[in-house]
């Protein structure tokens, strides 16, 4: 996050998130047949790690739409879309498109793949950020899984400005706030209408499906109940939550203390309801990640914490704050590093050892230093440096945008 008013809370959501996802990945690459039995529900709870994308998706829609519910609520211009799209390709191109890159080559030159039509078309699906519609290229490369997500949330960002503006000529100025979001409500049941038809009329066939085939079986077994509009329902149970944040009284009181951390136990204790069922935790309409409810965790922490007197505070210390600010790399760049690992180094993480709880610790602990590195990098060396660059044209664009407005205030009437 850039050095803007931070919200409380949101750093430590976008951490815990981020680690989340990280320990999921680390797990996988543990021989689960040989865990000592103390240790079963451990790591069987670290698998479930995966949920924290449904984290990502709550805080992203959180966020990015607080500015527009504040210009709904004050009768104000919606926040420039310009501006709006400039920033969301600052922060995230230059990260993804490294990363997606880097995973293409590694596929054909490291992992053996061919370089066919196949491959080449996933990437180029990736790099328009069009791989979420379809199973071939759901996983844009291989061997960066995690990838999937951002032509996902991609999505979302395109949808975001579309619902305001729906709700700009629905509501009229003089209507309550309630209505706007009692209709955001509406806009939510409608995306979930729509995941319930691709889920119903769009499946997929068995041929090939599973993860026995690799990435493209995965993706059929994913789909279609992994689908860009039922993430949407996700990402907008965080718009509207940044709808009742805006209008919640701005005074700190111990209250919200305690409900943001009911909503943290209540996330959590969401997790190991997903034992004994797919590791993806299909919920209410097949939607993953123990949806509603885990989401609806996450969104009342988000709603609360900004106001807690001490808690915010709390989680939102140092750790928290690098991790967040990393977040992006480590997520982009994780499973680049783990799976090169296990492909040049066949007996990391354990296998072939007698110690494989050792091993797995002590190989998890080098790439985690590792995954760490290359996100703080990325993000001081790549990402950083565009976001910056994209501000001073933002203030350009402004300022222009602003001498235009006086050059025809001044202009005289029937002049040129």
């Amino acid at each position: 996050m850039e050095n803007e008013k931070r919200l409380g809370g949101a750093d430590f959501m976008r951490a815990v998130a981020c680690l989340m996802v990280l320990v999921h990945h680390l797990a996988l690459r543990m021989n689960f047949n040989k865990i000592p039995p103390a240790l079963d529900l451990t790591f069987i709870l670290a698998r479930f790690g995966n949920h924290g994308v449904t984290v990502f998706f709550v805080l992203s829609g959180f966020l990015l739409s607080r500015p527009f519910w504040l210009a709904l609520d004050r009768a104000q211009p919606l926040p420039s879309l310009k501006i709006y799209a400039m920033r969301r390709a600052a922060r995230i191109l230059p990260g993804f498109w490294f990363a997606l890159t880097v995973g293409f080559v590694l596929s054909f030159t490291i992992y053996g793949f061919p370089l066919d039509g196949e491959l080449i078309g996933s990437y180029i699906a990736g790099v328009f950020l069009m791989s979420q519609w379809h199973w071939r290229t759901f996983f844009p490369v291989q061997g960066d899984g995690p990838l999937w997500s951002i032509p996902f949330e991609t999505t979302c960002y395109v949808l975001l400005p579309i619902g305001f503006l729906l709700l700009l000529y629905a509501v009229p100025r003089s209507r309550s706030v309630l209505v706007s979001r009692l209709l955001w409500i509406g806009i939510i049941a409608v995306s979930l209408v729509g995941h319930w038809l691709v889920v119903t009329y769009l499946p997929t066939d068995t041929v090939g499906r599973g993860w026995e085939y690799g990435f493209q079986g995965g993706a059929k077994e994913w789909m279609p109940r992994f689908n860009p509009i039922g993430f949407f329902a996700i990402f907008a149970i965080g718009m509207l939550t940044a709808g009742i944040q805006t209008i919640l009284p701005a005074r700190r009181s111990a209250v919200y203390d305690i409900i943001g951390a009911l909503a943290i136990v209540m996330g959590a204790w969401q997790l190991p309801q997903s034992i004994g069922g797919a590791s993806e935790g299909y919920a209410w309409l097949g939607i993953p990640y123990q949806f509603p409810l885990l989401p609806l965790a996450a969104a009342v922490a988000l709603a609360t914490l900004p106001q807690s007197l001490l808690l915010a505070k709390l989680l939102d210390n140092r750790l928290s704050r690098y991790v967040a600010t990393v977040s992006f790399g480590v997520y982009i760049w994780q499973d680049i590093v783990l799976t090169l690992a296990t492909t040049l180094f066949p007996w990391t993480f354990g296998t072939g050892s007698n110690d494989v709880l050792g091993g797995w610790i002590t190989s998890s602990l080098v790439a985690t230093v590792i995954v760490f590195a290359i996100g703080t990098a990325s993000y001081f060396f790549l990402e950083r440096p565009v976001i910056r660059w994209a501000r001073t044209r933002e203030q350009t664009a402004r300022t222009s945008s602003m001498s235009e407005k006086k050059a025809v205030q001044r202009r005289p009437l029937g002049g040129k």
